[in-house]
């Protein structure tokens, strides 16, 4: 009779365990209907800075999701911490992608309409260099950031597995939509909504 009470209170605290029951994280996204759960980094923050986390001239946390570096297209170094603080859209494409060309207007316009008030960076990948640069002079969307992501890192950093897939981030660098949204549209409302 006594394993019969005692297993079902230690599946419990087993189960309170992996599910980490009161850590005060929260792994839920913000959306609708078909995005996914957020699959970026855990909103755990150091300070802005230095590389090993000492405090920014703004004294601002770094969201662990802003924890990053790569190269830009172009072959300029780019630090996502420049982005902490203001909403961010990641846009993941390749350059051979059908879909991310139709919505390569809508987020250059959302990228121009929200300038100063959210971040655009464009995640390129699934290709080598010359095509990234390529495609960014096509479509004309020039006028914000794109990285080189030749490697996948940043991919692999937000669990993206396919191209034409959005990540909004809020000011605190959490993941608050992520998924394909056709032709980009959607993109400014769900910016609109993290902006205030």
């Amino acid at each position: 009779m006594r394993a019969r009470t005692l297993l079902p209170a230690a599946l419990a605290a087993t189960l309170l365990a992996l599910t980490a029951c009161g850590s005060g994280e929260d792994s839920a996204s913000v959306g609708d209907a078909g995005a996914s759960p957020s699959k970026a980094p855990s909103p755990a923050e150091s300070p802005v800075g230095s590389a090993e986390g000492g405090s920014g001239a703004e004294g601002r946390k770094l969201p662990e999701a802003l924890n990053f570096t790569a190269t830009t297209v172009d072959g300029k170094p780019f630090d996502a911490k420049t982005l902490a603080g203001k909403p961010t859209v990641l846009w993941f494409w390749a350059p051979w992608c059908p879909t991310c060309k139709g919505q390569a207007a809508e987020t250059a316009k959302v990228a121009a309409d929200y300038q100063g008030k959210a971040n655009v960076v464009g995640v390129a990948g699934l290709d080598k260099n010359a095509a990234m640069r390529a495609f960014v002079s096509d479509t004309g969307t020039g006028s914000f950031s794109h990285l080189s992501d030749e490697k996948g890192e940043v991919w692999k950093r937000f669990e993206v597995t396919q191209q034409s897939h959005y990540v909004i981030l809020d000011k605190n660098g959490t993941t608050v939509y992520e998924g394909v949204l056709p032709g980009g549209k959607g993109l400014a409302e769900k910016l609109a909504a993290v902006t205030g």
